[in-house]
C-alpha cells in the first residue's frame, strides 16, 4: 500500500524536476560563459525561452505524420517519468518497485527512438543525419550506462536506484574503488547522451558536428518547448542518478516526512556543485571530431566493465 509521505514525496520530486531543470540549464550556462570570459546570460533566460515558445504558433510541415506532432509529449513525458524514478529527496517513491535502473534506460532508450523517427520523419536531410548520429551514440552509450548501474547493483543486490541510495547512503562511510572508476565511465556517457563538450556543442548549429539540433530543426512553437524542456529534464535526470550512485548523502530515508525538506536544500546545493564541475569541464574540453565519439563511448565501456570487474574479482 502506498503511503501518503512516499506519495508526497514522488509528486514534490516530479514537481522539483518540472521546476529546476531550467534553473540547472541556466546556471551550466551562466558558469561556462564566466569561465570563458564572456558576459552571462540570466539564470533565468530558460525559463523566459520556454515562455516565448509556449506562445508561438506551431507551423508544421505539409508531409508531416502524427508521429511527428506527438513525439514531442513522448520525448517529454519520458523524462518527466525518468526524474520520478531517480531518487532525489527520498527514498520511499511508489514508483520505485515498479521501475529499476533497466527500466530507466529503457525510458531513455524510448526517447531517443521517437525524437529519431521524428526527425527522419519529414525527410530533410539534417533530419536524417542527426537521427543516424543520436542512433549511433545512443548503442553506444547505453551498454556503458547499464554496467555502471550494474556495478552498484553488485554492491547493494539489487538494481533499484531506491535501494541504492539507502545502502550506500545508511551505512558506515567506506571507499569502493569499483564506483570511483564507475564515476568516471558515468561522467563520459552522461556528456554523450545530454549532447555537452566535447561530444557535442549545444550552442552550435554547424551542419557538421551538430547532433541534437539537427534533430529539432523542424520543431517550432510549443513542440519545440517541450524538446528543450525535455533535454533540459534529461541533464536534470542523469545529474540525480549521479548523485544517487555516486554521492548518496542527504536523501530521506522512508517514513521520515521531515527529513524531505532537509532534501531539498542538500539537492540544490550538490546540483549547484555539479553544474560548476560541468561548466569547468566544458571549458577545458574541445569539440572531437565525430569519428572519434565511438573511441570516447568505447572508452566509457570499457571503464564501467573495470568497475565491474573489480567489484568481483576485489569484492572493494
Amino acid at each position: 500500500m502506498v503511503s501518503w509521505t512516499g506519495l508526497l514525496a514522488q509528486i514534490l520530486a516530479i514537481a522539483l524536476a518540472l521546476a529546476l531543470a531550467p534553473l540547472l540549464m541556466g546556471w551550466v550556462n551562466q558558469w561556462r560563459a564566466w569561465l570563458q570570459n564572456r558576459r552571462a546570460p540570466s539564470l533565468l533566460q530558460p525559463y523566459r525561452t520556454l515562455h516565448k515558445l509556449f506562445h508561438k504558433e506551431s507551423v508544421l510541415a505539409e508531409n508531416a505524420s502524427p508521429l511527428f506532432r506527438i513525439a514531442p509529449y513522448i520525448v517529454f513525458g519520458c523524462m518527466a517519468l525518468a526524474c520520478g524514478i531517480a531518487p532525489t529527496l527520498s527514498t520511499d517513491l511508489p514508483l520505485a518497485p515498479a521501475a529499476d535502473a533497466i527500466a530507466l534506460v529503457g525510458l531513455f532508450a524510448l526517447a531517443r527512438v521517437f525524437i529519431s523517427l521524428a526527425a527522419m520523419d519529414v525527410g530533410t536531410a539534417f533530419g536524417s543525419l542527426g537521427a543516424r548520429r543520436e542512433m549511433l551514440i545512443g548503442f553506444l552509450a547505453e551498454p556503458a550506462l547499464l554496467m555502471v548501474l550494474f556495478s552498484a547493483s553488485l554492491i547493494t543486490q539489487s538494481t533499484s536506484l531506491a535501494r541504492i541510495v539507502e545502502t550506500l547512503a545508511h551505512q558506515s562511510f567506506a571507499i569502493y574503488p569499483s564506483l570511483a572508476v564507475a564515476g568516471v565511465a558515468f561522467t563520459f556517457v552522461s556528456l554523450a547522451e545530454n549532447a555537452r563538450v566535447p561530444v557535442d556543442n549545444p550552442a552550435t548549429h554547424l551542419e557538421l558536428t551538430m547532433i541534437h539540433e539537427a534533430l529539432i530543426l523542424e520543431y517550432s512553437g510549443r513542440h519545440l518547448a517541450l524538446i528543450e524542456w525535455a533535454a533540459a529534464l534529461k541533464l536534470f535526470a542523469y545529474s540525480c542518478i549521479g548523485l544517487a550512485l555516486f554521492f548518496p548523502w542527504g536523501v530521506a530515508e522512508a517514513g521520515t516526512p521531515l527529513a524531505i525538506l532537509f532534501a531539498i536544500p542538500a539537492l540544490v546545493l550538490k546540483l549547484a556543485v555539479g553544474g560548476v564541475l560541468l561548466a569547468v569541464i566544458e571549458t577545458i574540453n574541445a569539440k572531437m571530431r565525430l569519428f572519434r565519439v565511438p573511441e570516447f563511448l568505447a572508452t566509457a565501456f570499457l571503464l564501467a566493465v573495470i568497475a565491474l570487474l573489480v567489484h568481483v574479482l576485489l569484492g572493494a
